[in-house]
């Protein structure tokens, strides 16, 4: 029987087919003689409006659109790590051997895991085994660091009725039958498909209570961001954010990083690829591509896939969630994703609202970050997924709508200066500009795991920062020299806070990654000098004298002098700080 649905229209990315009462909303379907991907936005009684995933140029009205009966999903099972997808789960890797190109071919057909990788496999359950959704039936080693654990697809339930011994097995392999209370029998693969638009099921959310450690100072100790929290990393052109996520991705405390390249430019993807094959995993030893997937989407790849990129990538996260383990996603950026909005919402005529943004830009947005959290597991794990995302305001004018949506959000903002990443202050976040909502709820676990004393530092390096701001409007008007000795003070402070404790060098050994308790120690000896002065210069012992030491100069150079391993080292800052400034009081 002849395909009676047909290409009617087509406008970029946007195809319609006519009078076609065949599919149903969100349906994954194949258009076109090349089978090219795409899925349905549109449904009325006249036109069926699909959107394309990949370049629709040459394609003609009247080439067939077929349906699947399922909506986009994604491929989950092992082989997910230490690889690279597109975004809708074409492997880059085997799509390049396949074709003998770095193209992708339109309408190709590599499936997303390789079927025929033999995984070592344990089977966990027996015959005659209750289980439920989210339940775990076997297990293989994905990475050298990564187990994998294969889990029962929310929704099914019912008894073993047959396990298969461990051994070497394919992803397609059956190694465990299901029999449900109908008696209806369900095999059980390595991997399993689901939707990339409906949230995975948890049993139930926590208060995200515990950090995730980035060993970026400005980070940890001033704007911090929980395991399961949400964070946006707005900043205009060139102030760091891809930088600042490809540290993070290296340094977090994250057991999986998802990393999606979303509207970048193709350079930034080649390094990031390149920087991760060669980085080694500090806690592992391990190639850090052991625990890390790449969806890569580079701005000349078709603009609908980059819609479904972040989907793909939260999907992805949420599975490994499932299994126990805390992810962390890098967006970058959620700008071009909004823009790809934008252009299909133009192509489909609606309304626009603000800057040409469709309406429902905010309720997208609310639906991908709302997928982050710390939650229980349908198989009584814990696990998390925290969210960066990047926002590339053009002009960095942050009131325009993505980066004031985006606000709504997340509970956490380290916004980026340009003026800042222009004086090679990197990361290059504004500590007036940003903020972290986090922190009351982390105040328990810093006291518990890094000292009682850390809140009061951070709130006295905080206030120190603030009062430099505004001593800073001052200076600009009428100079630095009316002011009083314990105003030059806190100038002067705030310089080594700037400079010695904020600012952080990637390239050093000792100051990529800092550990927590060399944070706390470096706020105690700054904070040791500041009252130490203060109480100088408040007996009228000149500002100019206790400069002269030179011990402001000495702790800028400190994160480099004290190595990461010898915390005994401050201990002797402290001491030499009470010793010249005693000279000073003598001389």
């Amino acid at each position: 029987m002849q395909n009676q649905d047909v290409i009617y229209g087509i406008n970029g990315p946007v195809v319609t087919v006519r009078n076609s009462h065949s599919f149903s909303m969100t349906e994954m379907v194949y258009v076109g003689n090349e089978r090219l991907v795409g899925e349905i936005i549109g449904i009325t009684d006249a036109l069926t409006t699909i959107q394309v995933y990949e370049e629709t140029t040459g394609l003609r009205p009247g080439e067939p659109v077929t349906g699947t009966g399922s909506p986009m999903n994604v491929t989950l099972g092992p082989g997910i790590l230490d690889n690279i997808f597109d975004g809708i789960e074409r492997p880059l890797k085997a799509i390049a051997e396949e074709s003998g190109s770095s193209f992708i071919s339109r309408g190709s057909n590599v499936p997303a895991l390789d079927k025929e990788r033999l995984w070592d496999v344990t089977v966990t359950v027996k015959a005659g085994d209750t289980l439920r959704g989210g339940d775990i039936y076997a297990e293989c080693p994905e990475t050298a660091i990564i187990r994998h654990k294969c889990m029962v697809p929310p929704g099914l339930s019912g008894t073993v009725e047959k396990a298969a011994p461990d051994g070497q097995y394919r992803v397609d392999d059956e190694v465990v039958v299901l029999r449900d209370e109908k008696g209806g029998l369900h095999p059980l693969t390595l991997c399993q498909t689901w939707p990339i638009r409906i949230p995975r099921p948890v049993k139930g959310r926590r208060q995200p209570v515990i950090p995730l450690i980035t060993g970026q100072r400005v980070i940890d100790t001033l704007f911090p961001i929980a395991k399961g929290g949400a964070a946006a990393i707005p900043g205009g052109f060139g102030t760091g954010k891809t930088m600042t996520q490809h540290q993070l991705a290296k340094w977090c405390d994250a057991d999986i990083i998802i990393y999606v390249g979303c509207g970048e430019r193709g350079n930034e993807m080649s390094q990031v690829l390149d920087e991760f094959s060669e980085l080694m995993d500090p806690k592992s030893g391990r190639p850090m591509t052991d625990r890390t997937v790449l969806i890569a989407n580079t701005s000349n790849m078709p603009v609908a896939a980059r819609e479904a990129s972040i989907y793909t990538g939260i999907t992805l996260a949420e599975y490994y969630r499932d299994m126990g383990y805390h992810v962390a996603m890098m967006a970058d950026s959620t700008s071009r994703w909004a823009e790809a909005l934008r252009e299909i919402s133009g192509r489909l005529e609606e309304m626009p609202a603000e800057e040409g943004f469709p309406a429902y830009l905010p309720s997208r947005l609310a639906e991908f970050y709302e997928r982050a959290g710390f939650a229980d597991t349908l198989n009584g794990k814990e696990g998390s997924i925290s969210i960066i995302g990047a926002v590339s305001p053009q002009g960095s004018d942050f009131s325009e709508p993505v980066t004031q949506n985006t606000k709504r959000f997340t509970r956490c903002f380290w916004a980026l200066d340009k003026s800042l990443a222009y004086a090679r202050h990197y990361p290059a976040i504004n500590w007036t500009a940003s903020y972290s909502e986090y922190f009351t709820n982390l105040s328990a676990w810093y006291e518990k795991n890094v000292g009682p004393d850390f809140a009061n530092y951070r709130k006295q390096i905080n206030n120190l920062l603030q009062e430099e701001n505004q001593l800073m409007e001052i200076v600009k008007l009428i100079g630095s020299d009316v002011l009083p000795d314990d105003q030059k003070l806190v100038i002067e402070t705030a310089r080594v806070i700037r400079v010695g404790f904020l600012q952080q060098n990637a390239f050093h050994p000792e100051d990529t990654f800092v550990p927590l308790e060399k944070q706390m120690l470096m706020m105690k000896v700054i904070l040791h000098l500041y009252h130490k002065a203060k109480q100088l210069v408040a007996a009228a012992v000149p500002i100019s004298g206790i400069l002269a030491t030179g011990l402001f100069d000495k702790l800028v150079k400190m994160k480099y002098d004290i190595p990461n391993n010898k915390p005994e080292m401050f201990d002797e800052y402290i001491r030499e700080i009470d010793t010249a400034l005693s000279g000073v009081v003598h001389a």
